[in-house]
């Protein structure tokens, strides 16, 4: 009954104030701080999801991440600063070193790392450190204030290259073959299937490439009932069926593994490659 009344007065305000709601979604308001935003926003972000799940319109919902991380994203980055320390390196940096032991296999010359939604940059300067045989480090996000803050951050390590943008265009004009592609906890939820799809199609086009890919998953979403992408949490950004969507798209998956997270959701740790003629896959729950 609360949520009813919440959702019934959203309602309302949507109809009421038209012009403070389109304000209110261009500057980002799927990921919220309570103490940030006032009751009527709340009820008006409350309306605006709804309706769009309502209808399906999954494009909207997209758009309405994209102008959060846009808007908003150097917020982010610098309220969970300490997330690096405190949850990357010890819950993701294993799949790292899987990576190194999978390069020092290869015969194939990786010369590019691209991170996808590179927030703060301390992934990627980590990545420098950890593959002195790679020259080139591209950082990627659409937060034009956070990548001027990485810039002068990591002036000194001339390896690194941050862009401000999307990379769905950064790829479709700069990416060649022999990169390595990577997202860490949380990029490709904010995409939609059939975007994701088309973007992992674009990437395999290129030749010889390898994604890893760190991205969480709604523990109610089944994945062996139901392949397709669903918004989930909070956010509602999107569950993705990664494994589904890279073997679609031409990949070979080498490693898959899952570790719990939250209520809410899990983190699926994907490896794969556009190369492999049979994939070894190691998967670990």
């Amino acid at each position: 009954m609360k949520n009813k009344i919440i959702l019934l007065i959203g309602d309302l305000l949507v109809f009421l104030m038209p012009k403070k709601t389109r304000e209110f979604a261009n500057k980002g308001m799927t990921i919220t701080n309570r103490n940030d935003i006032s009751l009527a926003e709340l009820f008006i972000r409350k309306s605006l999801l709804r309706k769009v799940e309502e209808k399906s319109d999954y494009n909207t919902l997209s758009e309405f991440h994209k102008a959060y991380w846009k808007n908003k994203g150097d917020d982010f980055f610098s309220a969970t600063d300490d997330s690096f320390e405190n949850n990357f390196l010890p819950e993701c940096s294993f799949i790292f070193e899987l990576l190194k032991d999978k390069l020092s296999l290869e015969h194939e010359n990786f010369n590019t790392v691209v991170e996808i939604g590179t927030g703060n940059g301390k992934v990627l300067n980590y990545l420098s450190e950890q593959f002195p045989q790679i020259d080139r480090f591209v950082g990627i996000d659409l937060s034009q204030k956070q990548i001027s803050r990485n810039k002068e951050t990591y002036q000194k390590n001339t390896q690194l290259e941050f862009v401000a943008g999307d990379a769905f265009d950064w790829v479709n004009t700069y990416a060649n073959k022999n990169m390595i592609f990577v997202t860490s906890r949380g990029v490709l939820e904010y995409f939609t299937e059939s975007r994701l799809q088309d973007f992992l199609q674009q990437i395999n086009r290129l030749g010889n490439t390898i994604f890893i890919a760190i991205e969480p998953n709604g523990v109610d979403h089944d994945l062996k009932v139901n392949t397709s992408s669903e918004p989930y949490g909070y956010e509602r950004s999107f569950s993705h069926n990664y494994e589904v969507l890279f073997k679609n798209t031409g990949f070979s998956l080498w490693h898959t593994s899952t570790k719990d997270s939250t209520l809410d959701h899990y983190f699926s740790y994907m490896g794969a490659d556009n190369y492999s003629k049979k994939a070894v896959m190691v998967t670990i729950s």
